[in-house]
C-alpha cells in the first residue's frame, strides 16, 4: 500500500509539475487572454476605422459634392469665376496688418 502511495504522490508532482511550468501552462494561459484582449481592442479601432473609410467611399461614389470638397481641402483646387482669400493670422509682435491674399483664376 505505501508504495501505490509513493507512485502516486509521484505521478501527482510530475502533473502538478507541468500543469505549473511546462508547455501550455497556467502562465502560458493567461499570457494568451492578455494577448486576446489586446488584439480585441485592436480590432475594435480598426472596425471604426474601416467604418469611416468605407463611408468615404460611398461618398465619393454617389455624389460630386464630396469630390469637390475633397478636391478643395486636398488639393487646393478652386472652380472658374471663383476668388480665393486666404486669411493670415497676425503675430501679436507686428504693429501692422498683413493684407489678404486674393487668388482669382
Amino acid at each position: 500500500m505505501r508504495i501505490i502511495s509513493v507512485v502516486l504522490l509521484i505521478f501527482l508532482i510530475l502533473l502538478q509539475h507541468r500543469l505549473w511550468f511546462g508547455k501550455n501552462s497556467v502562465t502560458d494561459y493567461y499570457s494568451l487572454i492578455n494577448d486576446v484582449e489586446r488584439q480585441v481592442d485592436t480590432n475594435t479601432k480598426l472596425t471604426a476605422r474601416n467604418k469611416i473609410l468605407y463611408a468615404d467611399i460611398a461618398d465619393l461614389k454617389s455624389g460630386i459634392q464630396a469630390i469637390e470638397e475633397s478636391a478643395r481641402n486636398e488639393l487646393g483646387m478652386i472652380k472658374n469665376e471663383e476668388t480665393f482669400f486666404r486669411l493670415i493670422p497676425s503675430d501679436e509682435n507686428q504693429e501692422t496688418e498683413k493684407p489678404l491674399n486674393r487668388v482669382s483664376p
